[in-house]
């Protein structure tokens, strides 16, 4: 899985501006709204929800914000966000998976169409890139010397994970997406503390850019795409 790392992606989230952050917490709010709608207010039987929570606690969304949400999204009728999956191209031929929530389709899909043409890109059929990329849970524990890293590993393996790697700064299990929950269950009672465990698509290869243009026009297309309101996620299989 070289050239990917999902700790990188997560830090980055982090460490956004505070408008940024205000963005994500948006995006978020969003995504359990539509959640609440589907499966009701309870994280215990909506384990959907669950997921978002423990999302929204490791990108530093206050409990007062998750409590405002949940509580809002309860209580809302009438607005109704449909979950739209746009696949494209990059510069140089980047495969691009953009994951939105929209009330608005005809709004959100011009804007993401712009995104892709503006900055060296083309917006494809359904189906175009998917295939370059697979389902995975992904699960980030933390380097620390109370961790022992075979432990870990048996641990992880033991407990259903297909794949364990070292980062730099963090120990990173891949599971399938419907184990997920299991196995991020386990590891917490033997006692390991997670920094995340989401579901993500990893690509089947990268490609590095060398043209310091593509590589410019890439990094737009992608901050374009993450500010935008109704993007939920976004995935690619560039080598940054």
């Amino acid at each position: 899985m070289s050239g990917h790392s999902k700790w990188k992606n997560i830090m980055h989230k982090k460490e956004k501006t505070d408008a940024q952050k205000a963005k994500v917490f948006s995006k978020i709010g969003k995504e359990m709204t539509m959640c609440i709608k589907e499966g009701g207010p309870d994280p215990v039987s909506n384990t959907k929800l669950r997921d978002l929570i423990a999302k929204a606690k490791s990108l530093n969304v206050p409990n007062d914000n998750i409590d405002r949400i949940i509580k809002r999204a309860s209580n809302a009728d009438g607005l109704v966000y449909e979950t739209i999956v746009y696949e494209g191209y990059g510069p140089s031929g980047i495969a691009v998976i953009v994951e939105a929530m929209t009330e608005n389709r005809n709004r959100t899909g011009s804007e993401v169409r712009h995104y892709f043409d503006k900055f060296g890109g083309n917006l494809g059929q359904s189906g175009c890139v998917s295939y370059l990329f697979s389902d995975k849970g992904v699960i980030i524990i933390a380097k620390d010397d109370g961790v022992d890293e075979d432990k870990l590993m048996e641990d992880a393996l033991e407990s259903g994970a297909e794949d364990f790697i070292t980062d730099d700064d963090v120990y990173e299990i891949y599971t399938q997406p419907d184990d997920l929950d299991a196995v991020k269950d386990a590891l917490v009672a033997l006692g390991y503390t997670l920094e995340s465990a989401e579901k993500d698509k990893i690509p089947s290869s990268y490609i590095k850019l060398e043209n310091e243009d593509d590589i410019r026009k890439m990094n737009l297309l992608l901050e374009n795409l993450e500010e935008n309101d109704d993007v939920g996620d976004v995935y690619h299989n560039w080598e940054e």
